[in-house]
């Protein structure tokens, strides 16, 4: 009996003979940068394949459980095939199989270590391989981190002016040693000549601000088109932020290129073109995939990773916290950001890997001291007035509001990459990074707070007004005494500058939502952690300054009056800022614990972890009540690929046999016997039909289970025994049995493939709850279950049939969704040079479709009433 047909012929088979020379993870592939839909891919059902021909690419060995799988794969071959015990791109590993490897080697190394000093000596390097490979991964991080750092930010200066007594210093550095700046002016020396000044010979007056206003148009637009054809050309993988593919990579995915040195090349150099050019996006997410990078490349200098693909997974672990730790400047929040956000399989060990590497990478970065401030990061910041009981009400209010902005972000922008690919914009990501480039450039150059880089705006509104801030939101009035609230006195009313402040800010909250919203996804290096943390500390600042100019008006209110002394300081609108910060960073992500240790790392406020907790679960209450999602699991089921999400509760009452493949309408399931067919009609089973892979059952009248046999495993075991054993010919019995049948003596010599049958495949019965199966699937890391019934197969549960249940579930809960059209060809463009890859024909959801042509079938979904509720809002809250 046949199953249904999962999966057509994908656009990544290659022909056998190419398996010894398949490309390896520092390839760059083509279809880099776009939106494709990876739930057509054949990887996630075994029972798929190319029926075209017994040669197509079978990289993958048994993934079984049985012991055996981890010897030589043919009885009559003393040597492992070439090709067996890898994956090709776009698979999933096989987790199982992985685990077994690796104690079947652990095995293998123990038995010998007592044999000479040679093998105790290699069985020391290979428990010490791991220590060494999150060294050297956190020695690269932190190198890297702070090359970003140092050039990003001597290239946004760029764009006002140059250092003439040396060009390699950016703003600040160049007016260190100059004795001729003042308080008030302390960005101002003779050494730093501004463009207006440069070309024009003057500083003041109309022509030298156009000058400045033209140059800064045109530094903006000259980086980030070098920097999106760089990823265009070289690296299309560059683009994005990275931690969506890094969470389906370390759930088992193969996305080949990915992770490779021409990927961290072009995007460690095109980061900081992008950050420079003035967009709405930060470096601190693209940094965890520059970590993983520099994991996946140094793991391939250890067998013991490079030939594992779930003992890599542990490296990229360990990786991606050493990413968040040269980030943010946070070690034990990149270990917990690891735990929490994008680990799939995360044990103790990886634990303590993940803590050393995030602290080589830290003590680097902190060694090269890219700010010149003796901090791992820009914006460190210390408070010196405690918070207050009534403050948790506007630290609440700041969650809300960072909770309404998260679901709102994902809405729109998950909207605008859906119509992305119908517009004209999509098909040309070139023109879409210049046009957005030069609306943010014109409209952000008369606004000082959009102006000036996101990290540093960042920084000043974290900063408590004191006697060294000479900044517009510290000029308050003079009080009775003469002194400026500035200068440290109590009771501070707000002065001309601080209301200008506020209407600034205001008109840059609007501006980093809208520009943020079409930022994300272009085809550059584009984080979403600073642009997020930014909304949320120009709101937070807002709310700040309103609630300490409502103490000072209203000090007799009996909130005030209870709590702040008379003659004392009792707001600190810096506080709200970063708590606003936090709120709204965890109403994108949906990240709580993690979040809050890397903020209170990023800015030193131990102090403040209760109001941060408040307001991170609170805009993280408020999130899900308008969809569980984060932005990362957003644009993975966006993107189409087979992640099955950990957090998202299974809550039907589905059995088995309701999801098993084949169903009712479908083909009978093709199924193989142990011991009665010959070697044409096993080559006829695989040419006629497409699926990757074979139940063994015991004869056609039992039809119980046996084992499961792949079917690249059995083309590759048929290819070599012609080759290298005489008397295989087409009439030849096939037997999975341990012993050969009885045959008459005139009869060709059989061929023995037990060795690739895996005698313990996972199995369920048909009356087995969807609940556990999912649950298995998603903790043993399966790619198929068979079903049976008293022993008897019925059918099979593959990784992609869950995925394909769980839509259905969603679309029978979400009534809106309307079917589209049959779609029988799916075509990607890449990008516009590039050749088109075609995927066939996509079978999602019992429906042929793309992502596109379905999201796009949401009737009563219009971001303009997002923007104008959302604009309505602001404006009331300015």
């Amino acid at each position: 009996m046949e199953s249904e047909q999962l999966y057509h012929r994908g656009y990544c088979r290659n022909s056998y003979n190419s398996i010894a020379s398949a490309s390896s993870d520092e390839e760059l592939l083509d279809g880099a940068g776009v939106i494709m839909d990876f739930h057509t891919t054949e990887d996630d059902n075994l029972l798929d394949g190319d029926a075209a021909s017994p040669g197509s690419n079978y990289a993958m060995s048994n993934g079984g459980g049985a012991a055996s799988s981890t010897t030589h794969l043919l009885d009559f071959l003393e040597e492992p095939i070439p090709g067996v015990g890898t994956y090709d791109d776009f698979h999933t590993i096989d987790w199982v199989r992985e685990k077994c490897k690796d104690r079947e080697r652990h095995r293998k190394i123990n038995s010998k270590k007592k044999e000479s000093a040679w093998e105790f000596t290699k069985s020391l390097y290979d428990a010490w391989s791991g220590w060494l490979v999150v060294t050297l991964t956190g020695l690269a991080s932190g190198a890297l981190a702070g090359l970003i750092d140092i050039a990003a930010d001597w290239m946004n200066d760029l764009k006002e002016g140059v250092c003439l007594s040396a060009m390699w210093f950016n703003h600040e550095q160049c007016c260190w040693t100059s004795n001729e700046t003042t308080f008030a002016e302390r960005d101002k020396c003779p050494q730093w000549k501004s463009w207006a000044e440069l070309i024009l010979g003057q500083a003041e007056g109309p022509g030298s601000y156009i000058m400045n206003y033209f140059m800064y148009i045109y530094w903006a637009l000259s980086f980030a088109f070098l920097a999106v054809c760089l990823v265009k050309v070289f690296a299309p993988y560059a683009c994005g932020s990275g931690i969506p593919e890094i969470k389906t990579i370390l759930s088992g995915f193969i996305i080949r290129g990915y992770l490779g040195k021409w990927t961290l090349m072009i995007k460690t150099i095109t980061l900081v073109l992008a950050v420079a050019s003035g967009l709405s996006l930060g470096k601190e997410g693209p940094l965890v995939h520059v970590a993983c990078c520099c994991g996946n490349i140094f793991s391939y200098l250890f067998p013991k990773y490079s030939k594992n693909e779930a003992k890599k997974r542990e490296v990229l672990s360990a990786a991606s916290a050493a990413g968040v730790s040269v980030a943010f400047g946070a070690p034990i929040g990149g270990v917990l950001f690891s735990l929490e956000e994008v680990s799939y399989y995360f044990p103790l060990k990886t634990l303590w890997r993940s803590f050393f590497a995030a602290l080589v990478a830290a003590f680097v970065l902190r060694s090269i001291n890219p700010f010149g401030n003796s901090r791992l990061v820009l914006f460190y910041v210390e408070y010196h007035t405690p918070w207050y009981l009534f403050e948790l009400i506007p630290f609440i209010l700041l969650g809300v509001f960072g909770g309404l902005w998260g679901a709102f972000f994902i809405r729109a922008n998950i909207a605008w990459c859906r119509r992305r690919k119908s517009t004209r914009f999509g098909k040309f990501p070139v023109l879409e990074v210049i046009l957005v480039a030069a609306i943010t450039a014109v409209v952000a150059f008369p606004n000082p707070y959009t102006r000036q880089n996101t990290s540093e705006l960042i920084k000043e509104l974290f900063t408590d007004c004191g006697p060294l801030e000479s900044s517009q939101l510290c000029q308050y009035r003079l009080q009775m005494n003469g002194s400026k609230a500035s200068e440290g006195g109590p009771n501070r009313p707000a002065g001309p500058g601080v209301y200008s402040a506020m209407w600034q800010l205001c008109l840059a909250l609007i501006f980093k939502i809208i520009m943020t919203i079409f930022t994300f996804g272009l085809k550059v290096p584009s984080g979403l952690f600073i642009p997020s943390m930014a909304i949320g500390a120009i709101a937070g600042r807002i709310v700040g300054i309103a609630v300490e100019q409502l103490a000072y008006y209203h000090h007799d209110w009996f909130l005030f009056k209870e709590w702040c002394e008379v003659g004392a300081d009792c707001i600190t609108p810096g506080l709200y800022a970063m708590v606003g910060a936090a709120a709204c960073l965890g109403g994108v992500t949906r990240m709580t614990v993690s979040l809050v240790v890397i903020v209170f790392e990023l800015t030193g406020g131990l102090e403040y972890i209760v109001p941060l907790m408040a307001a991170v679960m609170t805009s993280k209450w408020v999130g899900d009540a308008f969809g569980r999602e984060g932005i990362y699991e957003a644009h993975i089921r966006l993107n189409g690929y087979p992640f099955l999400d950990a957090k998202e509760e299974f809550t039907h009452t589905t059995l088995a046999r309701e999801v098993m493949r084949p169903r009712r309408s479908d083909p009978p399931l093709a199924v193989l016997t142990q011991d009665d067919l010959t070697v044409e009609e096993l080559q006829s089973v695989i040419n006629e039909t497409s699926y990757n892979g074979f139940p063994v059952i015991v004869s056609k009248e039992s039809q119980r289970l046996v084992g499961f046999a792949l079917r690249r495993d059995i083309t590759i075991a048929i290819e070599n025994a012609r080759r290298k054993q005489e008397g295989i010919v087409l009439s030849s019995r096939v037997y999975f049995t341990q012993h050969a049948p009885t045959l008459p003596a005139d009869s060709p010599r059989p061929l023995k493939l037990r060795s690739i049958l895996d005698m313990s495949p996972f199995t369920v019965t048909d009356h087995t709850p969807m609940e556990i199966v999912v649950d298995i699937f998603r903790k043993l890391g399966l790619r198929q279950c068979l079903v049976t019934h008293n022993g008897i197969v019925l059918g099979i549960i593959t990784k992609k049939n869950i995925l394909e249940h769980l839509e259905e579930l969603k679309q029978h809960m979400e009534p809106l969704v309307t079917s589209p059209a049959p779609i029988t060809h799916v075509t990607l463009p890449l990008l516009p040079t590039l050749a088109p890859v075609s995927l066939g024909s996509a079978s999602f959801g019992g429906l042929h479709e793309t992502w596109c042509e379905k999201l796009l079938t949401v009737p009563g979904f219009k971001p303009q009433a997002f923007f104008s509720l959302f604009s309505h809002f602001l404006f009331s809250l300015c």
